[in-house]
């Protein structure tokens, strides 16, 4: 439907010349408000270009659209129930180009709160600032990866809230430490002229047993039966797992001191490297278990994902602007006016 309306202008004694405001759409948009909802609740399961080209509409009032319903959204929502966030970052562009975002994580409502650029102490500053100071003094929860700026901004503007470790981006860094003992080993073997055991076994030593194939379970098996380096450094981080399923962060603690002892002594550099920086954040990493069942720890990480997918989908965004607008219609679980009509 085309509504074809030739504007009618009032010269008003107190505001002067003014256009006639009239109920189907707003300002100069030239698409009528519902058909914008309509737009932009597609956006949200199709990229941007297709809901263009099945709507016989163009890019630009998509955009539009999803700009004005991100604006609406963020403009309405209830951010005072706020008790537990989660911080990290992701690559939208290459060139070291990051996003800072920051999730709401609460067990009863999980969302995308705020994008900010680039990954420093003064982005996340800007959110606390942009949050309110009353908001941030009612957090409980903080959760985060090892980045040095957001830890010590956290400590400084939320020093209340109970600090927590990623789950996720802690392992990463026992993934990386493996990598480089199995690297460094695969190149002595060789230079011996031993037999490279270790070549195509890279993803046997990463993966959790039980996503392994058939292939690389026997693959693993063969390796295990060796004496090897890179064997003691896999074992070592298989035996760190036992650290989530305690109960007690008492018991935690002292299971986290001797396993840091012995993998001190196992004379696997990268694997030390990692023990020195668990006892360097001990404390961060037994306050796990106080907000373990209390609020949705692996959030982040679901969060992250989608976000990743979203900057796929719009096949490489170069205006920040624009992949914040793309980030909060797609996780920031964003408010909608009560309407007559709704769009599936």
């Amino acid at each position: 439907v085309f509504f074809l309306y030739a504007l009618r202008r009032v010269n008003c004694p107190s505001c002067g010349v003014k256009v006639e405001r009239i109920p189907w759409t707003e300002g100069k948009n030239h698409l009528t408000t519902t058909y914008a909802w309509f737009l932009a609740t597609w956006a949200k399961r199709l990229s941007w270009k297709e809901v263009a080209v099945v709507f016989g509409t163009s890019w630009d009032n998509v955009f539009r659209s999803v700009k004005m319903a991100v604006a609406w959204g963020l403009g309405h929502r209830d951010l005072e129930n706020v008790t537990a966030i989660g911080i990290d970052e992701i690559a939208w562009k290459r060139g070291h180009k990051y996003l800072t975002l920051v999730y709401q994580i609460d067990t009863n409502c999980r969302r995308l709160l705020w994008v900010g650029k680039e990954r420093t102490g003064n982005t996340l500053r800007q959110f606390f600032k942009d949050f309110g100071v009353e908001r941030t003094s009612r957090l409980g929860f903080i959760c985060s990866d090892l980045w040095q700026p957001y830890l010590r901004i956290a400590a400084e503007v939320a020093g209340k809230a109970l600090h927590i470790i990623d789950r996720f981006h802690l392992m990463t860094h026992f993934g990386k430490a493996i990598d480089k003992v199995r690297a460094t080993e695969a190149k002595e073997l060789k230079a011996k002229g031993k037999q490279p055991v270790l070549t195509g076994s890279r993803w046997c030593l990463l993966k959790r047993p039980a996503n392994l194939t058939d292939k690389q379970t026997v693959k693993l098996k063969e390796l295990l039966a060796i004496n090897l380096k890179t064997v003691r450094a896999y074992l070592l981080k298989e035996d760190f797992d036992q650290f989530w399923h305690y109960k007690s962060a008492g018991w935690a603690g002292r299971f986290l001191d001797e396993w840091c002892r012995r993998t001190m002594r196992s004379r696997l550099k990268p694997m030390k490297k990692i023990a020195q920086m668990l006892r360097s954040h001990r404390q961060l990493l037994l306050n796990w278990f106080g907000a373990r069942r209390k609020v949705a720890l692996g959030a982040v990480e679901g969060f992250n994902n989608k976000a990743k997918v979203t900057c796929r989908k719009a096949y490489g965004f170069r205006n920040v602007e624009v992949i914040k607008v793309a980030l909060y219609h797609t996780l920031g679980n964003l408010p909608v006016p009560k309407g007559t009509h709704r769009f599936c």
